[in-house]
């Protein structure tokens, strides 16, 4: 990532510039808003084990821990308290779609400063709970903030960034997203030992990674397609010349957003409306699919209850948090490998190398807790066992760091034209939402009842999409966003919809 020339555009005509300090800075700022996310999902799950936490607000999952006939896969199993962890997402998925609008109107630099602003507020009210009505306006807050920054910030990554390293920009949202679950697990490791109040330290210490968010956006530009549609051209210049470098000529890349602009602006788009047209059937198909696919993989909420997951295979309650503070690691380093790999191999290959991967590892797991656990008996399973079954986790949580966790923030955000990228990546995070909190919300009564079936259930999902992959996505790697049409336009099945509408318009 040294320099060089960057991708083509449209015309076949080579944008120059540099990879700065300023567009890593930036880019770097902006993908912090992952902290947020990753804190939460990897907070939540190590406090809900917690039993100053479960006896002040869920005496009844503790009284079941107390039970010595209990059945392990049902311990925690309550509503009420899978609703602390998935009320988050059903405010998240309403902050998505009011996100559409504030980032076409405002932009993308202030959609992220509201979602940090009304993260810190959640934050607050969370660590000072007296109980779970507050608990839960504060999981709400916290779903707003959230909802807002995974919006607007994957939207400023896929624009600041030069097209030819496209990829490895955008991985940086996942990265962050994964450093904050890592940083909370360490956490919840420590703040469980503080027996009345340790939960409260780990829930208000995410007021950290919102405020280095929240002060570091202040100091960026926005995005130059947010700019330019926004009609601040001589703006636009400016954070163009600073991305690219001050020695370079910018104009034929800002050339090509006016165009593309006033493209937009002609067709007379209503972008919400514009996404159910034939000719952007290809974009909501993705936008849809992608996301919906990534959260039936299982990875968020085998994040969010991987405490409660160790425990119920053997693990102590010390050793399931330390686990978690491993299989996050994992899931770090993965990334980065992700970082090098994503726009040199394409985006296809690792999809489907990373489903093969998870797939093999939820179906040994499976059959390892269908053969081993008794569900009548409160024995765990052997010490060798529950080390090949955390072993196997890790092993999945690296195919899906590599794979489906980076590239299904980066797909929807780099396919969509720029008339409907905040409708269509609005509608991405809003699935993403959706389906987080129905598989949070139902998670620990699908263990209890499906038992080792539950990663069965994740496993047969995972091959479908895996196979959709294979069919139906294009390879995008380093296509500039200007020239993403062509990719439609070239695949066996999308070209129909592209093509026609196309053909039809200029009749």
């Amino acid at each position: 990532m040294a320099g060089g020339d960057f991708s083509v555009n449209g015309d076949g005509k080579s944008y120059g510039g540099k990879v700065t300090a300023s567009v890593v800075i930036t880019c770097i700022v902006a993908a912090s808003g992952g902290l947020l996310f990753g804190y939460d999902i990897g907070i939540s799950g190590g406090v809900t084990t917690m039993q100053s936490f479960l006896g002040k607000f869920f005496p009844s999952v503790l009284r079941k821990m107390e039970d010595a006939e209990r059945n392990q896969y049902c311990t925690y199993d309550s509503q009420v308290l899978t609703l602390f962890t998935s009320s988050l997402y059903l405010a998240g998925l309403v902050a998505s779609l009011l996100a559409s609008q504030l980032t076409q109107a405002l932009g993308r630099q202030t959609t992220i400063l509201i979602g940090g602003l009304t993260f810190l507020s959640g934050s607050v009210i969370n660590a000072g709970a007296v109980n779970v009505e507050m608990l839960i306006l504060g999981r709400i807050l916290l779903g707003l903030g959230v909802g807002f920054t995974n919006q607007a910030t994957p939207l400023y990554l896929s624009e600041m960034a030069p097209s030819k390293w496209r990829g490895a920009f955008n991985t940086g949202f996942q990265f962050f997203l994964n450093l904050g679950v890592v940083i909370a697990n360490l956490i919840n490791y420590f703040t469980a030992r503080i027996h009345l109040w340790g939960w409260r330290l780990s829930l208000g210490l995410a007021l950290v990674p919102a405020s280095i968010m929240t002060l570091g956006v202040l100091l960026i530009p926005d995005t130059p397609s947010s700019l330019v549609q926004r009609g601040k051209l001589e703006r636009a210049r400016e954070a163009l010349s600073r991305a690219r470098g001050s020695n370079t000529d910018v104009e034929p890349e800002l050339a090509d957003l006016v165009r593309a602009d006033e493209v937009s602006k002609s067709a007379k788009v209503v972008p919400i409306r514009s996404l159910l047209r034939r000719r952007y059937r290809p974009h909501l198909v993705m936008a849809t699919a992608i996301p919906l696919f990534q959260q039936l993989t299982g990875i968020n909420v085998i994040a969010f209850y991987a405490p409660v997951l160790f425990q119920t295979v053997g693990f102590g309650a010390d050793s399931a948090l330390m686990a978690s503070v491993i299989l996050g690691s994992v899931n770090l380093v993965s990334l980065v490998v992700s970082t090098f790999v994503v726009d040199r191999f394409g985006r296809r290959v690792l999809f489907m190398e990373g489903g093969v991967q998870m797939i093999v590892c939820q179906v040994i797991v499976a059959a390892i807790l269908a053969a081993k656990i008794d569900v009548s008996s409160t024995q765990p399973l052997s010490k060798g066992f529950s080390l090949l079954v955390f072993v196997l986790m890790c092993i999945y949580a690296a195919g899906f760091g590599w794979s489906w966790g980076p590239l299904s923030w980066l797909i929807p955000t780099e396919i969509l034209p720029i008339e409907i990228r905040p409708a269509g990546q609005s509608v991405a995070v809003a699935v993403n939402f959706a389906i987080t909190f129905v598989l949070s919300q139902t998670f620990l009564s699908l263990l209890c009842h499906f038992k080792y079936g539950t990663f069965l259930f994740y496993a047969g999902w995972i091959a479908i999409m895996t196979a959709f992959v294979a069919f139906f996505l294009p390879e995008t790697k380093g296509v500039p966003l200007e020239s993403m049409h062509r990719v439609w336009e070239q695949h066996w099945y999308w070209r129909r919809f592209v093509t026609e509408t196309k053909a039809t318009s200029l009749l």
